[in-house]
């Protein structure tokens, strides 16, 4: 897979790409700006790509914009095709989020090398054919789309973290039986408890600056004190206020990356009314002052 990668208008949202292991790479995608995003980057037919909407909608295009294929909100997309590259060039609608993983073919036949005929595309008849697949994301995939997409963990963890969520992710895409998802985590046998999860995440972000309190959150998305609490560690991998002040954190860190806001402006807009606290509060998240920060990235 070729590394050439082009990001257009991401200034407030943001591409990463995490390489679990040889041929095999996470790329996590967050448009929070209200414009259309392209990315764009090589992907050889030596690949099978599994993509994940979180949020919003991608449209994803083919043939030089011929072909078109749209992902919306928790729906995936499987592309898997021996004879022809299937080069990333994707169209991010505002506030939309998306998680790709990108493996090789040869990678992917080893992992499933026993049970190649539980796979349809692994069986010989068709390992030359192109195959491509969209389905509705089940709640366990969701929550560790979640914790993918917002783990706080410490540096020496991480990679070790990520390679075992995704072996997760693709082990849960490949199990069709709802009753094992069901057994893996009892708070997902109610939908609506994610639902209402994920409404508190939106309900924090968007308050960020005056954020209710737990137990108003909790009366506002109608679940008790205790589920908001074992749902949001469970689905985000943190405490609620743990959450927002990561996002807070990350949020500031752009606002100022852009050079058109101070350090009181941007504290301000993230909750904080006094410039000490918001100083105090971004070093502790990246060891260093708003302004020292800006100056090692000039």
């Amino acid at each position: 897979m070729k590394s050439n990668i082009a990001v257009e208008n991401i200034a407030k949202g943001s591409y990463d790409e995490i390489l679990v292991e040889d041929g095999f790479y996470i790329l996590k995608i967050q448009n929070d700006t209200k414009d259309f995003q392209m990315i764009e980057r090589d992907i050889d037919s030596s690949f099978i790509q599994f993509h994940f909407c979180l949020k919003g909608k991608s449209l994803f295009n083919f043939n030089e914009g011929h072909y078109q294929l749209e992902v919306t909100e928790e729906n995936s997309l499987l592309l898997y095709n021996t004879r022809k590259d299937l080069p990333l060039n994707l169209t991010v609608s505002p506030n939309s989020w998306l998680l790709s993983v990108v493996m090789t073919i040869r990678k992917f036949h080893s992992l499933f090398s026993n049970e190649a005929d539980y796979i349809p595309f692994l069986s010989g008849e068709n390992q030359e054919k192109k195959y491509y697949s969209q389905e509705v994301v089940s709640p366990a995939i969701a929550v560790v789309l979640s914790q993918l997409m917002n783990y706080n963990l410490h540096p020496s963890i991480k990679k070790l973290y990520i390679k075992g969520k995704v072996y997760e992710l693709i082990s849960l895409y490949f199990n069709k039986t709802e009753e094992a998802d069901l057994e893996q985590c009892p708070f997902l046998a109610d939908e609506d408890n994610v639902r209402r999860i994920k409404m508190a995440k939106e309900i924090m972000i968007s308050r960020m600056a005056e954020p209710p309190t737990l137990a108003e959150l909790s009366t506002e998305i109608g679940l008790s004190l205790k589920k908001l609490k074992e749902g949001f560690k469970q689905i985000y991998g943190d405490s609620v206020y743990g959450f927002l002040f990561d996002y807070k954190m990350e949020y500031a860190r752009k606002m100022l990356e852009t050079g058109k806001h101070n350090v009181n402006e941007v504290g301000l807009k993230v909750g904080y009314s006094t410039a000490s606290h918001f100083i105090t509060s971004f070093k502790k998240k990246y060891g260093t002052t708003p302004k020292k920060y800006l100056t090692s990235n000039t």
